[in-house]
């Protein structure tokens, strides 16, 4: 608890805090203090372009920073809220121009994780907070991923273990008349539809995103990432491969080896996808491979992932 008190006093005077949800490891400012803000792109290496997710932990606060408040927001934050889910509808005059990339629309979404709930009570405000990674890198998953990363530029690292979710929120849009997905992520496209009926999909941004995470090539290990058609030009070359389920045969063939579930299971392969990505980066490869998973549920989202990694348009 001191130290969430200790990080809770950081934002409030200004600095930067990486923090656990359930989803990735956030880089935390005063959402309200536009020089913070600032900051994050500044650490992060992020084009003003790109738009910031605010973090709360109070359904309240959202009469405030929206402009208002629609029906289906209503019904999707009673189901969702808290969790993985990043809505997006106008924002109201308070909040700074730079946190919505000069956007009219402003995401928002209140995390599961306890440390994230913690701090963002004891700091009195909301907090603003992409991903805790250099711009278009992998996110972290960990604490240790913040800290390869920043280092000390930043004035602390909350270390809440492992997030369980693994991937980033998704990103529904209501500020038109019918939803539109930002981007898919920890809920499923399934479970929202059930709520609010059919949802559009957003191409990728190719200049202007709407939403953190829709540039074509985001998401990016060090080392190339292409995804598995056949069995690949393996050739002179050190090669990884990323795969869903362990294979019967063949992984002799590569250098290393993830395996995203043991058991198949599209929550357990999301949970591992940067964790594997990361391990696979540390290698020393030429080239990472990916399997394709299949995308129904989390599956959309995981292979989101994987094309930005890869820079391949969806």
């Amino acid at each position: 608890m001191e130290e969430i008190k200790k990080a809770a006093e950081i934002i409030r005077k200004g600095g930067l805090v990486a923090f656990p949800t359930e989803t990735v490891y956030g880089l935390g400012a005063d959402a309200l203090n536009p020089r913070a803000v600032a900051r994050i792109f500044e650490v992060k290496n992020r084009p003003r372009l790109d738009p910031i997710i605010v973090h709360i932990a109070d359904f309240s606060e959202v009469e405030r920073l929206w402009s208002y408040v629609d029906e289906r927001a209503e019904k999707l934050m009673e189901k969702f809220w808290p969790g993985p889910l990043t809505l997006a509808l106008p924002k109201s005059d308070i909040v700074p121009d730079i946190v919505t990339a000069g956007l009219s629309i402003l995401a928002i979404r209140m995390p599961s994780h306890p440390v994230a709930l913690s701090l963002i009570k004891e700091a009195e405000t909301p907090i603003a907070a992409p991903s805790a990674n250099l711009f278009g890198y992998l996110s972290p998953t960990s604490a240790e991923h913040v800290k390869e990363q920043f280092g000390n530029k930043i004035e602390l690292i909350l270390d809440g273990g492992r997030c369980p979710v693994g991937i980033e929120s998704t990103v529904i849009s209501l500020a038109e008349k019918k939803p539109l997905l930002l981007r898919p992520g920890g809920v499923a496209l399934e479970e929202i539809e059930n709520i609010v009926g059919k949802v559009e999909i957003a191409p990728p941004a190719s200049a202007r995103p709407q939403s953190p995470g829709q540039l074509s090539r985001h998401y990016s290990p060090r080392t190339p990432v292409k995804i598995l058609v056949g069995k690949g030009e393996r050739e002179g070359k050190k090669v990884g491969l990323l795969v869903f389920t362990p294979r019967a045969s063949g992984e002799g063939e590569y250098e290393v080896v993830e395996t995203l579930s043991s058991k198949g299971d599209l929550v357990e392969a999301a949970a591992n996808l940067f964790l594997c990505l990361h391990r696979l980066d540390r290698k020393g490869l030429d080239v990472i491979y990916a399997e394709p998973v299949p995308e129904v549920g989390l599956g959309r989202a995981i292979m989101d992932r994987l094309r930005k990694a890869a820079g391949t348009l969806d």
